[in-house]
């Protein structure tokens, strides 16, 4: 008792912090009044035996947030969207000469597997769209990390970029043809081009949104200039450039649909484009849901990543 009653004491003539506030002193004084009206009053609450035994009615889940992660949820808007298909085309509601259906593109996909034909120019299709993601995302990323630090080439980079960012990337095909031609460094270089403008963007004001208070910090303990990049730079950017880069694996597959049913003679686009020559629907919805498919399982990759890599912080994402 001796002990409580002389804590108490202290937390009443304790004198205000140096650099306290009136809000603070107010607050403080508030405190001190409180004190003496009700028990438990200036006791840490674990210590309070007026406490004892009471409920812990404290919120235990994040009722203003999302919820927590549930596994494989990102299958459940797809399945949806299967099971509607089905649904549509079981019940005659969808004209099969309009979209095919499920089990004809089953079948389909079934048949040309089984010829090799799918296989083939399934792997033609990656080929390039991960060549052109390559090249996009070095291009993209060292142009940002030029034009984020430094004036003299943001003044020579930016311009440039946002110009080409107002020009598709479509629209530039026609040019490309007449200067490379229709092989595969053109499908090669349109992809590109589809793919760096996001990776710069992101990466670019990732960079521009560094809180200055770190850059003083790197300047205080000496940092050398790769240093400075390494510990400062690479960790700021990192959330803009794994969001770019969602939006540049989007890219990828626009772009590759484009530039496979233009001239080509493999590929996805151009089983596609060959199967509208003949009228085959199946076929053409099949190609669209192997699209689909690719597209999916290539932004998960990217947010499994983006997940492991950013581990170190705590969103609302979980």
């Amino acid at each position: 008792m001796t002990t409580t009653a002389s804590r108490r004491a202290t937390a009443v003539n304790a004198p205000p912090f140096r650099g306290a506030t009136k809000g603070d002193a107010l607050k403080e004084d508030t405190m001190r009044g409180d004190a003496g009206t009700h028990p438990g009053a200036g006791v840490e609450p674990h210590l309070d035996p007026a406490l004892t035994g009471r409920p812990d009615v404290r919120p235990t889940s994040r009722r203003l947030g999302p919820g927590q992660r549930r596994r494989f949820a990102g299958l459940v808007g797809p399945a949806a969207l299967i099971l509607l298909w089905v649904v549509a085309s079981a019940t005659g509601l969808l004209d099969p000469r309009i979209l095919s259906e499920p089990w004809t593109v089953v079948s389909t996909a079934g048949e040309l597997i089984a010829d090799g034909r799918l296989q083939e120019n399934l792997a033609i299709s990656a080929q390039r769209a991960g060549l052109g993601l390559f090249f996009g995302i070095v291009v993209g990323a060292v142009l940002a990390v030029l034009s984020g630090l430094s004036r003299v080439g943001e003044s020579l980079i930016d311009g440039p970029v946002q110009i080409k960012r107002a020009i598709p990337g479509l629209a530039l095909i026609p040019l490309l043809i007449l200067w490379f031609g229709i092989d595969e460094t053109m499908k090669v270089l349109t992809i590109t081009l589809g793919v760096f403008v996001p990776i710069y963007l992101q990466t670019h004001a990732g960079l521009r949104g560094i809180d200055l208070r770190y850059v003083e910090l790197a300047q205080t303990v000496g940092l050398s200039r790769a240093g400075f990049i390494r510990r400062v730079v690479l960790p700021g950017a990192l959330p803009g450039f794994f969001l770019g880069l969602r939006f540049a694996v989007t890219g990828a597959w626009v772009s590759l649909v484009v530039v496979e049913q233009i001239n080509s003679t493999s590929g996805i686009g151009y089983m596609m484009e060959l199967a509208r020559t003949y009228g085959q629907t199946n076929i053409i919805v099949l190609g669209l849901a192997v699209y689909g498919v690719l597209g999916l399982l290539s932004d998960a990759a990217v947010r499994l990543l983006e997940r492991k890599a950013l581990s170190w912080q705590r969103t609302l994402a979980g």
